[in-house]
């Protein structure tokens, strides 16, 4: 007697589709798929909400900017009497009002501002720097009409204004 095991050859039932074209069983397929991609795009948004405050932090305040492009117009103007009379008290205590025009007169050398391109940024608050009081330490990849480099500004906030702490221009020639 043959006791070997043979499959019956049955035909299977036919499978229903939907008027997307799918079968019914590949649904659960796709149900997956679609729980899979709305986990990634929460955890997406999650990641792009994280980011958004990061980014908020990191960015410029619209007032340190404003001081930043009012502090070029004064150089380019040659206003730099005025540039150290309005600085913070750690730019007058740093240099001279010589030296202060010394400086001034070789960005200028470089000439006109044609674009600053912002790269880092640190905001420190009240005493983790040299300096005390709320801070921003800017650094800006300069192009100037002769000559391009870093741009490094430290911005110091007194009674509602951002002053100039700290500057330097790191430039070579074009």
């Amino acid at each position: 007697m043959d006791r070997t095991l043979r499959r019956k050859h049955t035909r299977a039932p036919a499978r229903r589709t939907r008027e997307d074209g799918f079968s019914r069983p590949l649904s659960a397929v796709v149900v997956a798929a679609r729980l899979v991609a709305l986990a990634l795009f929460v955890s997406a948004s999650f990641f792009g909400a994280a980011c958004s405050v990061d980014e908020r932090r990191s960015g410029i305040p619209t007032d340190a900017q404003a001081a930043i492009d009012q502090l070029t117009e004064h150089i380019a103007a040659g206003r730099d009497e005025l540039i150290y009379r309005e600085a913070a008290d750690e730019w007058r205590q740093a240099v001279t009002p010589e030296q202060n025009a010394e400086i001034l007169e070789g960005v200028r050398r470089l000439g006109k501002v044609e674009s600053r391109t912002y790269q880092t940024g640190i905001e420190r608050q009240y005493g983790t720097s040299a300096i005390d009081g709320h801070t921003l330490d800017l650094r800006y990849e300069t192009t100037f009409q002769r000559a391009s480099g870093m741009e490094t500004f430290t911005l110091v906030k007194r009674d509602g204004r951002w002053l100039l702490a700290r500057y330097s221009v790191n430039a070579g020639k074009q």
